[in-house]
């Protein structure tokens, strides 16, 4: 079967295929006591040299056994056998990491159909702690994005009805529905003096994940998660703009920020577009026989361009992949803040007729070595998106039991010897009265403004000392030998809503 391995945040856009263990094919989950007798069976045929090891299986799965039949015989209303056993399975794996979980069919088969590209819903990335629903990340041009909805907003509230408390997958089924009816969110948010209200239509959202524009001679491509389409449509983008720019661009900007991740070969496949030789990642499973490492094939598409990549606090997993990559090769300067750091590997499990379980089932590591488990990717030159501190507070080091940071080198992000000059020049934040930041108009994206002027003067192009402003515009092909505020391009593509994806945090 096909094995496809995904590094999500919330690890929704990865598929498995690993066949049914037969010891387990003919368990029937909702036995009473009897799943007490044949697992223990089982473990004393898999370790009868181990009796000690046997007597306390034994033990836990009769007090599992017990607290079974007490729940099904007392708790104040019925409740079936099914809906215990998939809670005990989501307590079981939940409490290993934030990224293993049990899905049930449904939510096994919506999860496949966003990985192909096209689902129902808001277009928001969220995840569950502590009883609390909160967004990860908005999805470009969907309705929660232009409703102004931010990653680290709390969800406390649907139509009026508080959420507190409530299981992430119900939350996120509250939040689906038919597409052209409305919902009303509460939030809440980080130095905000009283709950927010936004009023959102749902749609059915396709997921769009490489946008490109052209900036004088410098190509900007946006690529918003790694799904199955990913790699190949950001190769055709690079076309594109190649052409627009009569074969002549001079530089490439990369725009990783607010991408949660996705299909590891995906990663990889981007990685190596842009590196000739050497790694691109390697992962360490509890099997050393299981550990593998990927390389590149010698092929740079841009022949050597210089790279910009733009990472921020929601840059997570498959992105910190390739920006580490990047950033360990010295092939790309990395502008913004601060990524996710999610180090971890998660597998979909599937088992026909029951769902699937995702378990997280290695470490990766950048080609020099580090585990970014906690830590991300540090950017060689920060710039915040706006005057005040981030708004983005919520990273994998913020959950709750997350794995261990280990296996790696211990090393500090590389010291860079190589940045432009005019790194020392470029804001730590925008100025106090930087114009809002409206999606549609690039000149108001403070990041991409500074990166821009890094790209430039990587290319040897005229790069002015003062902040480009906004108003100011420029041929979108014919490049001027002054620094000038990029157009919102002609050749833009308009924005589609990307899909909906469902995680442990939850995409609705």
């Amino acid at each position: 079967m096909k094995f496809r391995t995904g590094l999500l945040l919330g690890t929704t856009l990865l598929i498995a295929g690993i066949g049914l263990n037969p010891q387990i094919q003919g368990w029937n989950p909702f036995s009473g006591h009897s799943l007490t007798v044949q697992a223990l069976a089982e473990e004393v045929k898999k370790d009868p040299s181990n009796p000690n090891k046997s007597a306390e299986t034994y033990r836990l799965l009769t007090l599992f056994g017990d607290v079974f039949e007490r729940v099904r015989a007392n708790y104040v209303e019925p409740v079936s056998d099914r809906d215990l056993i998939t809670n005990a399975l989501n307590g079981m794996l939940t409490g290993l990491d934030p990224h293993s979980s049990y899905m049930t069919e449904k939510q096994y088969h919506n999860m496949e159909i966003q990985t192909k590209g096209e689902f129902g819903g808001l277009g928001l990335e969220v995840q569950e702690e502590d009883g609390h629903i909160k967004v990860v990340s908005p999805i470009d041009g969907t309705p929660a994005a232009k409703a102004g909805i931010k990653a680290g907003d709390y969800i406390i509230a649907i139509d009026g009805k508080n959420i507190d408390g409530t299981p992430l997958n119900a939350a996120v089924d509250k939040m689906r529905g038919k597409p052209n009816t409305q919902i009303t969110l509460t939030l809440l948010r980080l130095k905000a003096t009283k709950p927010l209200k936004v009023t959102l239509t749902r749609e059915i959202i396709h997921i769009q994940v490489i946008k490109s524009a052209l900036y004088g001679k410098i190509g900007y491509i946006r690529i918003s998660q790694f799904n199955e389409e990913t790699e190949k449509n950001m190769k055709k983008a690079y076309e594109k703009l190649q052409k627009e720019a009569g074969g002549k661009l001079a530089g490439l900007i990369i725009d990783l920020r607010n991408d949660p991740g996705g299909l590891l070969d995906q990663a990889i496949a981007v990685s190596r577009d842009f590196i000739k030789e050497g790694a691109i990642v390697s992962t360490k499973a509890r099997n050393p026989k299981d550990n593998q490492r990927w390389n590149a094939k010698g092929t740079d598409i841009t022949n050597g361009l210089p790279i910009v990549v733009l990472t921020n606090g929601g840059s997570a997993s498959a992105s910190e992949i390739v920006s580490g990559a990047l950033q360990d090769h010295r092939r790309a300067v990395i502008v913004g803040e601060k990524t996710f750091g999610k180090g971890s590997v998660q597998s979909v499990m599937p088992i026909p007729g029951n769902g699937a379980v995702r378990l997280t089932i290695a470490r990766y590591y950048t080609p020099s070595g580090r585990s970014i488990q906690g830590l991300g990717i540090t950017p060689d030159i920060k710039v915040q998106d706006s005057y005040e501190e981030p708004e983005f507070s919520i990273r994998e080091a913020d959950l709750n039991h997350i794995i261990k940071n280990e296996g790696g080198n211990k090393e500090k992000p590389p010291v860079r010897n190589d940045l432009p000059a005019i790194a020392s020049s470029i804001p730590a934040q925008p100025p106090k009265n930087w114009p809002k930041y409206d999606y549609k108009n690039p000149a108001t994206d403070f990041q991409l403004q500074q990166a821009l002027k890094v790209v430039r003067s990587m290319a040897g192009l005229t790069v002015s000392k003062d902040t480009p402003i906004p108003a100011v515009k420029a041929d979108p092909v014919k490049e001027n030998k002054k620094e000038v505020t990029p157009p919102k391009p002609a050749n833009e593509n308009k924005p589609v809503a990307p899909a909906e994806k469902s995680t442990n945090q939850n995409n609705h």
